[in-house]
């Protein structure tokens, strides 16, 4: 799905984004010594359709859970599709109303020696308590959801792109733990960036620059493909965001360049050099530097601080003297009486002695 569509959405408060459960296993599996005895919230995973939902119901006793709460927000548009149980008089109803479910165990009720979603189903059909209707629309910002966040030690799910900001301020509020999907452009929100400078938020295992592959609605027109009879966009700029601790960002980055003035211009509007790939950092540079955004998911605390988040300016002369410049009239400006070219976002970083 290309930026511009994933911006539109955005605009427009259409947030039906749906994670693919293979991508939640494959980034979850590393923080599963983090989640063990912890109450776990998944407060925009309606269990028709979320497969946070779904993956924790399924290992619930693997991860050694202690409570799963999830909550569903008014208006379900796409009930059923992921989930695909049936749960008896609740099974039109999704579309109408809000509700939560909270589960504290989950049992081999049919007796074929694991937890499978027949168990599951059982379990949220039969159990007292389980699934219960919410008073208000479900939106994590209404009092009793706030209610249920206070109860949590650690909140997994994909907030909603329009709302992401307000979300995690939210999460920050509360001091609670996560593990959340975003938009990569996120890093570039004011409150986001700060997080990041204060080493409070960091991106998660899965590859920062891959994209990832979501479930969208049928009224979607533009989609990657079809996977079971449902549509599935390609979103480009997507993520994982966390608070926990996260390896790679412990790691040293390893350099090897050395600086020299022609490889690196510098900036007309900032007092830095720039640096074309987070790979060629010069290992004799004490300076600002310049990289672009994707070397966020690389950035060890120990090594660099981050200083900015801009779209500097380079001479669009001296631009012209470097082997891989492309021109870009769109971001073309005069400064200080000097025809430069913008670049794209910038993280400006410093190494630490």
């Amino acid at each position: 799905m290309p930026n511009t569509q994933l911006t539109a959405a955005r605009n427009a408060r259409h947030d039906e984004f749906y994670t693919q459960i293979d991508d939640i296993a494959k980034e979850l599996k590393h923080y599963k010594p983090y989640l063990k005895d912890k109450v776990i919230l998944c407060n925009c995973d309606d269990p028709y359709e979320s497969n946070f939902f779904k993956f924790f119901a399924l290992n619930f006793n693997a991860f050694g859970l202690k409570k799963l709460i999830a909550t569903c927000y008014d208006g379900s548009p796409i009930t059923g599709n992921e989930l695909s149980l049936d749960f008896g008089d609740f099974s039109s109803e999704p579309k109408k109303i809000a509700y939560k479910v909270e589960i504290t165990e989950v049992k081999d009720y049919n007796g074929d020696g694991a937890v499978n979603l027949a168990d599951v189903q059982y379990l949220i059909q039969n159990e007292k308590n389980v699934l219960s209707v919410l008073k208000g629309n479900g939106d994590f910002r209404s009092k009793e959801c706030i209610e249920l966040l206070k109860q949590a030690d650690i909140v997994v799910t994909n907030p909603p792109f329009s709302l992401f900001r307000e979300y995690v301020d939210q999460l920050e509020k509360f001091e609670k733990q996560y593990v959340i999907v975003g938009n990569t452009n996120a890093l570039a929100y004011k409150e986001i960036f700060r997080l990041f400078q204060q080493d409070k938020i960091r991106t998660g295992y899965t590859n920062f620059n891959v994209g990832m592959f979501f479930y969208v609605p049928d009224s979607y027109e533009k989609y990657h493909h079809m996977e079971n009879g449902k549509k599935v966009a390609r979103v480009s700029t997507s993520c994982w965001y966390t608070n926990l601790p996260v390896e790679k960002h412990k790691e040293e980055f390893v350099l090897y360049k050395k600086y020299n003035s022609a490889e690196y211009p510098k900036y007309e509007d900032h007092d830095a050099i720039d640096v074309s790939e987070a790979q060629l950092i010069p290992i004799d540079y004490y300076g600002i530097m310049g990289v672009p955004i994707t070397f966020i998911d690389k950035f060890n605390p120990s090594q660099f601080e981050i200083v900015a988040c801009c779209e500097p300016c380079i001479k669009l002369e001296t631009l012209k003297k470097m082997p891989d410049f492309k021109e870009y009239p769109s971001r073309q400006k005069i400064y200080n009486g000097v025809l430069c070219q913008k670049k794209y976002h910038r993280l400006l970083i410093r190494r630490k002695q």
